[in-house]
C-alpha cells in the first residue's frame, strides 16, 4: 500500500509556481475586494436591514477592526501551524461568513458576519503572502511575483467598487456577499489543488500573552479611530480607547523584550528594512483606504452617478494599477528603486492634487478619469516596492509574521488616515454649508481630503529617500553605500554589485 502511494506521488505532476501564485493572488484579491465592495451598496444595506447611521458605519468598521487587530496573530499562527493549513482554514471561514452576511436579516447578524469575515481575512492575507515568498525566494522571479501581488491588491479595491455597483443594481445588496462567498469557495479549491504542501509546522511556541496584549491594543486603536469619525476626537470613549492602546502597546514592547518566543522577535528588524518598509506602508495606507471611501461618495452624492456607473468608473484606476504593478520591477531595475519609489509616490500625489480641483458642477471625464490613471500607476508601483522592502531579509521562520505586520501597518495607517480625513472633510463641509449650497459644501469637504492626502504622499516621498538609502545590509553589516537604495529591485544588471540591496 505504501509502495503504491509512493509511486502515485511520484507520478503526480508537481504544481507549477505560476499556477500556485495565481491561486494565492486570487486569495489576496478576495480579501482586498471585501474591503471596498460594500461602499457603493451602503444605502441599500441600510434600508434592507434597518440600520441606523452608526450601524451603517459598523458594516464597514467591523471588517476593518477584526482584520487589522488580528493580522499579527494570523501571521504568527501561519508560521507555527503551517501556512497552507492556516490559509485554507481562513478561506473557509471567510466564505462561510460572507454567505452568512448575505443571508442576514438583522443589523446585528450582518455586523457579526462582517467581523467574522475580517477574522478570516486576518488569516488569509499573511499566510498567502508568506507562501508566495516561499515559491519565489530570490531573484527576478520574486520581482514578478510582487508585481502580481501589487496588481491584485490595488485592483481588489477598485474591483470591489465596480462589482458592488453591478451586483447591487442588478440583484440587490445580498448578492455582493453571495458572490464573495462563491468566489472564495473557488479560490479555496484552487489553493488546495495548486499550492504545494510546505514543510509544515515551524519550531517554537505561540506567544499567547504577547498576542493577547497586542490584539487588544490594536482593537482599542482601530476602534478609537473609527469611532472618532462620528463622535469626534474629544469624545471620552475615543480618548480612553486611544490612551488604552498606547498603554497596551508600551506593555507589549516590555513583554516582547523578555520572552524567548516573542510574537515580534528583534531579529525581524535586524536589517532595518522591515521598519522602514512598514513606516512608509502605513503612510501610503493612510491615503489608500481614504481614496476608495471619498471617491465613490463624490461620484454618487455630487455627480449623481448610479451604483453601476460609479463602479464602472473605477475601471481605469484598476487598469492603471495593474499596469504600474507589472512595470514596477523593470523600472526599478533601470533607474533604481529609490528613484522609482519616490517618483511613484509623487505621481500618486499629483493625481490626488488634481482631484482636489473637483467641482460641484463637474463630470467624470473632466474631474475623475485623468487623476484616477495617475493614482493607479503611482499606488501600485509604490505598493510593490514597499511590500518587497517590508519582507526582505526576514528569516524564513518569520515570513508569515512579516506578511501580517505589513498588512497591519497598512490597515492601521488606513484607519488613522480615514478617521483624520473624514473629520477634516466633515468639518469643512459643515462650515461651508452655512453659506453654500449642499453639493458645493460636500465638494469642499472632499477637496480638502484630497489636498491633505496629496500633501501626505509628497511628505512620504521625501521621507522615502533617507529611509531607503540608509537601511543596513542584510545581517546588519553596516549602512548601505551612499546613493544606493535598499528597496528590493527586480533583477541585477550583469556585472552590477548588489551586496547593498536585496534582489527580488
Amino acid at each position: 500500500m505504501n509502495l503504491l502511494r509512493i509511486q502515485a506521488d511520484r507520478a503526480a505532476p508537481a504544481p507549477r509556481p505560476g499556477a500556485a501564485l495565481a491561486a494565492l493572488a486570487a486569495a489576496q484579491f478576495t480579501v482586498m475586494l471585501a474591503t471596498s465592495i460594500v461602499n457603493v451598496a451602503l444605502p441599500q444595506i441600510r434600508a434592507g436591514v434597518g440600520l441606523s447611521d452608526g450601524g451603517v458605519t459598523w458594516v464597514v468598521n467591523a471588517y476593518g477592526l477584526a482584520f487589522g487587530a488580528l493580522l499579527l496573530a494570523g501571521g504568527r499562527a501561519a508560521d507555527l501551524l503551517g501556512r497552507r493549513r492556516v490559509l485554507i482554514a481562513g478561506l473557509a471561514l471567510f466564505a462561510g461568513a460572507s454567505a452568512a452576511a448575505g443571508l442576514a436579516t438583522s443589523s446585528g447578524l450582518l455586523i457579526a458576519a462582517r467581523a467574522a469575515q475580517g477574522l478570516g481575512a486576518a488569516a488569509v492575507a499573511p499566510a498567502a503572502l508568506a507562501l508566495a515568498m516561499e515559491l519565489f525566494p530570490s531573484g527576478p522571479g520574486r520581482g514578478r511575483a510582487l508585481g502580481v501581488w501589487g496588481a491584485v491588491s490595488g485592483a481588489g479595491g477598485a474591483g470591489g467598487v465596480l462589482l458592488g455597483g453591478v451586483l447591487t443594481q442588478a440583484w440587490g445588496w445580498p448578492w455582493i456577499f453571495h458572490a464573495v462567498a462563491l468566489g472564495t469557495t473557488l479560490v479555496l479549491a484552487a489553493v488546495a489543488l495548486l499550492v504545494p504542501r510546505a514543510a509544515g509546522r515551524k519550531a517554537g511556541r505561540f506567544d499567547l500573552l504577547g498576542t493577547a496584549v497586542v490584539t487588544l491594543a490594536l482593537t482599542c486603536l482601530v476602534w478609537g479611530l473609527t469611532t472618532a469619525r462620528s463622535a469626534g476626537w474629544t469624545d471620552a470613549r475615543v480618548l480612553g480607547a486611544l490612551l488604552g492602546a498606547a498603554a497596551l502597546l508600551a506593555a507589549f514592547t516590555a513583554i516582547e523584550l523578555r520572552r524567548p518566543d516573542a510574537l515580534m522577535p528583534p531579529r525581524l528588524f535586524a536589517t532595518g528594512r522591515v521598519a522602514a518598509g512598514n513606516l512608509l506602508m502605513a503612510l501610503l495606507g493612510s491615503v489608500w483606504i481614504a481614496l476608495f471611501f471619498f471617491l465613490p461618495l463624490y461620484q454618487q452624492q455630487v455627480l449623481g452617478s448610479s451604483p453601476l456607473a460609479t463602479g464602472a468608473g473605477q475601471l481605469p484606476l484598476a487598469g492603471a494599477n495593474m499596469l504600474g504593478a507589472a512595470l514596477a520591477p523593470r523600472i526599478s531595475r533601470r533607474i533604481g528603486a529609490t528613484v522609482t519609489l519616490t517618483a511613484a509616490l509623487l505621481t500618486e500625489a499629483a493625481g490626488l492634487l488634481w482631484l482636489s480641483r473637483i467641482g460641484a458642477d463637474g463630470s467624470y471625464l473632466a474631474d475623475v478619469l485623468g487623476p484616477s490613471i495617475l493614482i493607479g500607476l503611482g499606488l501600485s508601483t509604490a505598493f510593490v516596492l514597499l511590500t518587497a522592502l517590508a519582507v526582505d531579509g526576514v528569516p524564513p521562520q518569520d515570513a508569515g509574521l512579516a506578511g501580517g505586520l505589513v498588512n497591519t501597518t497598512r490597515q492601521v495607517g488606513g484607519a488613522i488616515g480615514l478617521a483624520a480625513l473624514a473629520t477634516l472633510a466633515g468639518s469643512v463641509t459643515a462650515h461651508a454649508a452655512t453659506h453654500q449650497p449642499r453639493l458645493e459644501a460636500l465638494t469642499a469637504g472632499y477637496r480638502a481630503a484630497f489636498t491633505v492626502s496629496a500633501a501626505v504622499l509628497a511628505a512620504t516621498a521625501l521621507l522615502a529617500v533617507p529611509l531607503t538609502r540608509r537601511t543596513r545590509r542584510q545581517g546588519g553589516a553596516g549602512p548601505a553605500r551612499p546613493g544606493t537604495a535598499a528597496v528590493p529591485t527586480a533583477a541585477p544588471r550583469p556585472g552590477r554589485s548588489t551586496d547593498h540591496a536585496p534582489s527580488t
